[in-house]
């Protein structure tokens, strides 16, 4: 019995033996999970961090965990914990240009167009002056003989159209530098945003460094225009030919600018009446205006490459130009139908780029441009810089 007992008595000892041994050889689960973040200690915060969090340590230690919550690292670690969440909150710094409205996304005509249709302007429209005033014989000749007066149901739309023409370029108005970045983005085929003021716009061929000092006479309706000539598949491939012809290393000319002026002059044709009977015959004004200022733009650069046109006689094409608009629109409109019918054939373009090929000149800033404001009524003569 006493040898029994000593034997049970040894082989307990022994027992316990190995099991102190054993959990002498191993440290406890907090000496293991300091361990680890004594391993972490020579990496830099934001990898320790994430590490922390890839090994489930970071969530261990902000918790507790069988009754143990440690003492040295809690604060430290939730620190970092907090550090860390709010990573996913800070919002990159866009400055000034910062909106909703996604400024680096393009805009269509239509969508610029409804701004202006639900924006207040009314302060823009007491300025206009829908028809030439006429007096006298002129006054008496128009009726006899001049187009047909618009109807009463369009003159709201042609309101709009000359009022948009009254609004300035504004660079704080998201909407604004959406138009100019998808114009740029279209003639050039960037797909980068650009800065609203910058040398690019001289690229363009607008006259300084702000598009909204070259505005005049026809104010944001002819980035509209420009707008509208860029975003329609098929216009967008006569402005890519004209905005080519544009850089010709001899017959080079400001794209923008002239853009500008072909408005002024569908503006002149509108406010004269000159579009009323197409108008009245479509029932619209807004696409009639468009496609007027397109079919003028295509003349021109068909006038401009057939005759080996050069800067010098920009003020003289375009006065011109006018003078066949105002005359014979329906003729004007009916060229740009032909030229759009060859364009979804797939049939070669009216300006014949394969000719305009050749090399391209950068935009000179030292070209003197003359606009149809510049040359006085009748004037045959005389260049000034617009």
């Amino acid at each position: 019995m006493n040898e029994n007992s000593c034997s049970f008595h040894n082989e307990k000892e022994l027992r316990d033996g190995q099991v102190e041994s054993v959990s002498a050889g191993c440290p406890p689960p907090c000496d293991e999970d300091n361990s680890a973040l004594l391993a972490f200690s020579g990496i830099p915060l934001p990898l320790q961090i994430s590490e922390l969090k890839n090994h489930g340590i970071l969530q261990a230690l902000t918790a507790e965990a069988n009754g143990w919550e440690p003492a040295v690292m809690n604060t430290e670690v939730l620190r970092a914990q907090e550090e860390w969440e709010a990573v996913d909150s800070i919002q990159p710094e866009t400055g000034s240009r910062a909106s909703s409205d996604q400024p680096g996304q393009l805009i269509s005509f239509s969508e610029a167009l409804q701004h202006f249709q639900t924006v207040d302007l009314s302060s823009f429209k007491k300025r206009i002056q829908p028809t030439i005033r006429r007096t006298g014989l002129a006054a008496l000749r128009h009726c006899l003989f001049g187009p047909p007066k618009l109807h009463q149901g369009l003159r709201e739309e042609r309101d709009l159209v000359l009022t948009i023409a009254q609004c300035g370029l504004d660079s704080q108005d998201p909407m604004h530098g959406r138009v100019l970045q998808t114009i740029y983005k279209k003639l050039t085929g960037s797909k980068f945003d650009c800065a609203l003021h910058g040398d690019h716009w001289e690229d363009l061929g607008f006259q300084g460094t702000n598009p909204a000092t070259d505005l005049r006479g026809a104010g944001f309706l002819a980035l509209l225009h420009l707008l509208y000539l860029v975003m329609d598949s098929k216009t967008l491939l006569m402005a890519q030919e004209i905005f080519r012809l544009s850089r010709h290393h001899i017959q080079q000319f400001p794209f923008c600018l002239m853009s500008v002026n072909i408005t002024r002059i569908t503006i002149q044709a509108l406010r004269e009446e000159c579009l009323s009977r197409e108008c009245n015959r479509q029932q619209k004004v807004i696409p009639v205006v468009n496609s007027f200022y397109a079919a003028a733009f295509l003349r021109l650069a068909h006038v401009w490459r057939t005759q080996h046109k050069t800067i010098s006689d920009s003020g003289f094409v375009l006065r011109d130009l006018e003078v066949l608009a105002k005359k014979s629109p329906r003729r004007l409109l009916k060229t740009l139908e032909i030229y759009l019918a060859g364009v979804s054939k797939g049939q070669a373009s009216l300006l014949g780029a394969q000719k305009c090929a050749g090399p391209q000149a950068p935009p000179s800033k030292d070209l003197t441009f003359t606009g149809v404001c510049d040359l006085p009524p009748h004037s045959s003569e005389g260049t000034w810089l617009i």
